[in-house]
């Protein structure tokens, strides 16, 4: 008699093949580095040493301290879509192709009259006349210009430019922000152009997301100066475009300058806020003030809004 080699007793042929431990019905030779247990190709991941089955691999990633960007944003092993800039892209996009099929042009979808004897204005493009921003009109009541403003183009030309710009300008941002502080500081640096508008500029229209890319240029700068590298870059195209801005008729300087101060005022409340109020090491405390830091820069720039509607509606006697 002969014994089988693997603890049985004499005659009773091949050992028993383990067994997947997720998958029972599956033989396998193959074991966790890390637990030892049996696992099938399906549930192995390859590891520095070998493989681990994704429980460990589960249990590890569980084990490892997130990295935080500089915003406080979770930074992944893998580069994010900048899925924000492509949807605001997007949406400039819909709406100027909404504006421009109602009006029936493209390098005119902003084109209209205004009635010299009333001094109503009508546009070609019913969603145009609705959301340009005219502070008159705010005054009046028509809040959804403040925002919606920021979402018009005049003519296909204006559209490309500024989604270029944003194209370049938004993905980095985006991707150092995170999605949500990205998107609060886009938004913020749009009503910070509209705020701008509505105090230092009179009557006209005005429109465009220049106001919101000029606001990234500030968010730029100052992440720039965080992570302490050199704003050079930046501030000269900055300072082109405000030249350009005050040299070429029809530029809303206003509503550029006033997206650069909220877009810089907003991004630095969110980096340098929780430093400066001695957040320290502490991360929920630290989100905690960026976003109360952000709430602020919301604040006093409604509070332009509101002075200066409030005296607009004393001239207008309403």
């Amino acid at each position: 008699m002969t014994n089988p080699g693997w603890g049985g007793t004499p005659g009773e042929g091949v050992p028993p093949q383990p067994r997947c431990v997720r998958h029972p019905d599956r033989p396998t030779a193959l074991s966790c580095n890390r637990c030892g247990r049996p696992a099938c190709p399906d549930c192995l991941r390859e590891a520095s040493v070998g493989y681990q089955c994704v429980d460990c691999v589960a249990a590890g990633q569980r084990d490892v301290r997130p990295v935080r960007g500089v915003a406080g944003n979770t930074v992944t092993a893998t580069r994010p879509r900048p899925i924000v800039t492509y949807t605001l892209m997007g949406i400039n996009i819909l709406v100027f192709l909404v504006t421009a099929l109602q009006a029936k042009s493209l390098m005119d979808n902003g084109g209209g009259f205004v009635n010299r004897f009333t001094g109503v204005a009508t546009f070609d493009s019913p969603l145009f006349g609705s959301w340009v921003l005219s502070p008159y009109d705010v005054a009046g009541g028509d809040w959804i210009r403040l925002l919606g403003s920021g979402f018009l183009h005049f003519g296909l030309l204006h559209l490309a430019v500024n989604m270029f710009a944003l194209y370049i300008l938004g993905r980095d941002t985006e991707l150092i922000l995170g999605r949500a502080r990205y998107v609060a500081v886009y938004m913020i640096s749009l009503l910070g152009g509209s705020a701008s508008v509505m105090a230092f500029e009179g009557g006209g229209f005005t429109a465009g997301a220049s106001g919101a890319i000029f606001g990234i240029m500030g968010a730029q700068a100052v992440i720039l100066l965080k992570l302490r590298r050199s704003p050079a870059p930046v501030i000269g195209v900055i300072a082109l475009n405000v030249i350009i801005s005050v040299s070429l008729p029809g530029i809303s300087f206003w509503g550029h300058l006033g997206g650069l101060v909220a877009g810089a005022a907003a991004t630095a409340a969110l980096l340098y806020g929780p430093q400066w109020l001695g957040a320290g090491q502490d991360r929920d405390k630290a989100v905690r003030i960026g976003w109360i830091g952000l709430a602020a820069v919301t604040a006093v720039t409604m509070g332009v809004i509101g002075m200066r509607v409030a005296q607009l509606r004393g001239e207008l006697g309403l």
